[in-house]
Order: structure tokens, then sequence, then C-alpha cells
């Protein structure tokens, strides 16, 4: 008997996130901010209703905000994060077969049942949820992963569903016309433009579409879906994560930077974030690309962007070790006169940790850096990150991205907790 896929949608999740600690936000407009409070990235469904456009900058919406009263947030990574993973451990331990999507999003798998049935488990699942982390979420069944992702936007979308919605198999059809095509997982804004083009506007004129010209025009990956939307499983359920083939580390600056030295503190403190990433994944890097670039919005200041790769003596996630290859290839890339926007670092040919590699004859023993690399990071996680760091990275960081309207670390941070009075 074919499996049926499940989705849990977090609702909103970053705005469910902020307002889990500040119930007061309840029915009230909520946005949050991209990195150095640029652009919008999440809203509340009031907010929606305001009309403010998701990745709209803020400064543009900012006399809607404030004529609506509408609060303002600076993104939280750390505890939507968090929040993320106490989801989806709740879910692990209420499904056997959970593949994490998104931050927000996550498939499961049950055996094929009765609409009742999947109904009251999703119904149980969702209460179970909100009632261990305080996080509403929409459920949606359906024989595929594509038909899920439309079920699990009908139990957000249609309120008298409860939050929960089987795809039913008898009238389909009837629920696909009702949906828009570029509202279809896999369909993107281009791809919805030819369609319209071509006068396929329903997730329905797909499904019935002819194979030889959905595949001229959108590929195998466009079949693929009109496939899913028959209820022909085409993509698999991937319950172990894919390997990571590279980890990138960077922002925005919060103010321009000009100086060599401000570019080598904000470098440092992105690598040594990669590098605490491989450490916890066990893996190692055999080479690492630098790259930094001008504001590209500010059309009548100097422009340049440039970017170089490092190929290591061997494989290593020294903390230590990257930063002194990375400020190399930042100091060969710098040209005095411009005012920076943003500097990053990519680690790449990823190994394992426990692979054997050539060690460097002039280079300290692998072991000794492995011992003070993992020193460190039990230092940094029983008091807090940075507790210990390289030098190199500074401590007053004027260049550190803004976060203005950032809400308190209510979850990671001992100084942070929540305080009941």
């Amino acid at each position: 008997m074919a499996p049926v896929f499940a989705l849990l949608d977090c609702n909103n999740f970053y705005v469910s996130c902020e307002r889990l600690f500040s119930p007061r936000l309840e029915g009230r407009p909520v946005v949050v901010l991209s990195n150095n409070d640029g652009c919008i990235i999440a809203r509340s469904n009031e907010a929606k209703d305001l009309g403010i456009k998701m990745g709209a900058p803020f400064f543009q919406c900012r006399e809607l905000i404030e004529a609506h009263q509408v609060q303002v947030f600076s993104s939280n990574y750390p505890l939507y994060g968090d929040l993320s993973q106490r989801v989806m451990g709740i879910l692990s331990q209420l499904e056997p077969e959970v593949e994490v999507y998104s931050i927000d999003e996550a498939f499961f798998r049950q055996p094929k049942g009765e609409a009742q049935a999947l109904l009251e488990n999703g119904r149980h699942i969702r209460a179970t949820v909100k009632k261990q982390v305080g996080i509403p979420v929409s459920i949606g069944f359906g024989s595929t992963k594509t038909l899920a992702k439309i079920a699990s936007r009908i139990a957000k979308k249609q309120p008298e569903h409860g939050g929960v919605f089987v795809l039913p198999d008898q009238n389909l059809e009837a629920v696909l016309s009702t949906i828009g095509v570029g509202d279809v997982w896999g369909i993107g804004p281009r791809q919805s433009r030819k369609l319209f083009t071509y006068g396929i506007r329903t997730a329905l004129e797909l499904k019935n579409g002819n194979d030889a010209w959905i595949r001229k025009h959108l590929t195998i990956t466009g079949l693929r879906t009109a496939m899913e939307l028959r209820g022909v499983s085409c993509i698999p359920f991937e319950d172990t994560p894919a390997p990571r083939k590279s980890v990138t580390s960077s922002r925005s600056f919060g103010q321009p930077v000009t100086d060599l030295s401000g570019l080598r503190e904000a470098l440092s403190s992105y690598v040594s974030i990669a590098a605490e990433k491989l450490r916890i994944e066990d893996k190692k890097a055999g080479c690492l690309q630098v790259y930094l670039n001008t504001n590209q919005f500010r059309e009548r200041e100097p422009q340049y962007a440039n970017s170089l790769t490092v190929t290591l003596p061997s494989p290593t996630a020294s903390t230590l070790e990257l930063i002194r290859h990375a400020t190399e290839a930042l100091r060969q890339l710098y040209r005095p006169g411009f005012a920076y926007q943003k500097v990053g670092v990519v680690l790449v040919d990823l190994v394992a940790s426990s692979q054997q590699v050539q060690q460097h004859l002039f280079r300290v023993p692998h072991q000794e850096q492995a011992e003070l690399m993992a020193a460190l990071d039990r230092i940094n996680r029983r008091w807090g990150r940075d507790t210990l760091q390289s030098a190199s990275a500074g401590f007053k960081r004027p260049w550190k991205n803004k976060q203005t309207r950032k809400s308190p670390a209510y979850t990671t941070s001992w100084q942070e907790l929540p305080v009941v009075r």
C-alpha cells in the first residue's frame, strides 16, 4: 500500500516566535526584518491585510507601518533556530519518518489510511506542538509531496479546516482547479508567467497538460511536478539530510567599511562562525573562497567586487588556520578608496574529520589543533559564543550589522531568559 505524504508548516514562523514571548502581539500587525533591518522577510496575517509585501524595503513601508502601529522586529535567528529544533523534535517523537525540509517545514510519511484517521492524527500533532512549544502549525496530507504542499497551503489559508486538511481522492480535480499554477511547489515566477502565456493558469490545467509540451518548456523538473499532481510520487522522501557541500558565512555591514583592518575583523569573525559549523558536523575544509563587494545600489559611488579561492595545504577545521589563509586572501583582494558593504567566506571541498590526510611538515600537528579547537568549543558552549575568540575578530565591531529592534534571546542566553514577576 502506497504511503501518504504529509507536510507540517509553521504558520508565519518568525512572527509566531516573536509572539510566543509577547502575547500582547496576538491580533496585531507584526513584521520581521532581514539582516541589517533592510527588508521585510516575515509578516503576520494582519500585516498582509494592510498590503505590506514580502521582501519590500523597510524604508518604503515606514509610513504605512507607523500609520497602523505595526510592530517591527529585527531578525533573531538564534531564537528561531532553537524553536524550530523544538518543533521538529516533537514531530520526530510522534512520527518515525520525518524529513526536515526547512527551518519551518517538515515532511513526514504515514501508511495509507482513511481520511478521518489522518485528520485525527494531524490534529493530535498540531495540538501537541502548540501545547509543548507554543507555535501554531498547519498540516496537509496528499499522495505525493507536491499534493501535500497544496494541502498544507489550504489548511493554512482556509480557517474552516482547523489547520489540518486531507486532499480527497475522489474530488481532487475540483480542488486543483482552485489552485493557481504559481502556487504549485516547484513552479517559479518565470515559469508561471510562461504557463499563463500558453493558457495554463491552474494546477489542474498543469496536471492535464501534454507531457511532451511540459518537458519542452519546463524541462524534466516541470514534468516531474505535473506527474506529482497526478498522484505519481516522483520526489523521493529523504529522512537523512544530504551531506553539506559547502559552508558560507557573511553579513552586510551596519555601516560601510573602508579600511583593511575593519574588513579583517569582520572576515575573522565570519570565518570563526564557519569553522564552528564545520566542527559541529565533524568536517574539514580543503579549500576556501573569500569575497567582498561594495553597495551596488549606491550607483553614484565607485563600485568594486572580487573574490579569491585558496587551496589549503591540507584539509582543516581549525579557526586559526582558516583565519590565517582567509585574511591573506583578503589582503590580496583589498583595494583602497571603496566603501565596502559586505565580506564573506565560503568553505568548500569538505571531507570527514576521520578521513586520513597528508600532514604538512611545517604546520602544527593536526591532533594538537583538534584538541585546541575542542577546548575552544567546550568553553564557548558553556559560557556563550565568543567567550574565547581570535583577537583578529576585534571587540568593538563598529561594522556589525544593524539589529536595532531585536528581541531577547529568550531560550539561548542565560542573561536574556524571560522573568515571571
